[in-house]
């Protein structure tokens, strides 16, 4: 099985909160900065999702934290889709220490939607392959 698709990232000061710890709400922007990033590499621009008249939408997100991260911590923020039919997907995402350490779990189910109805499409794996220039990110 191939390694799910990584970003890095340096927590920053300004990102943590008054014990030091990385804010709650970052692990969000972090797992979000992995996601687009994989579209990025798969070939997928904005423009290209809002020419073809859909986006992204994120239905249900859930964090498990770990391990707590601090200001100056290397991290890796992993992005694996998984489709099982229908109208929505599920993403995995860790946040791992430059160790190896888990530090946090990221699931979340998402959808695209189709910008002029409304409503989500019935098969977005199929959507973002006619897309993509490179579907393996998404494991396609």
């Amino acid at each position: 099985m191939a390694e799910p698709y990584s970003v890095r990232v340096t927590v920053r000061g300004y990102e943590t909160d008054v014990q030091g710890h990385l804010n709650q709400a970052v692990y969000i922007n972090y797992a979000e900065h992995a996601r687009w990033s994989l579209l990025q590499a798969a070939g997928i621009t904005q423009a290209g999702l809002v020419g073809r008249g859909v986006g992204p939408v994120a239905l249900e997100t859930t964090i498990r934290y770990k391990r707590e991260l601090l200001a100056g911590d290397e991290v890796e923020v992993t992005c694996e889709f998984e489709w099982g039919g229908g109208k929505t997907f599920r993403i995995r995402q860790e946040i791992r220490k430059a160790d190896g350490t888990v530090a946090a779990e990221i699931t979340a189910v998402g959808g695209l939607l189709d910008l002029r109805e409304r409503k989500l499409i019935a098969e977005p794996d199929t959507v973002f392959k006619e897309l993509a220039a490179d579907p393996s990110p998404f494991g396609l």
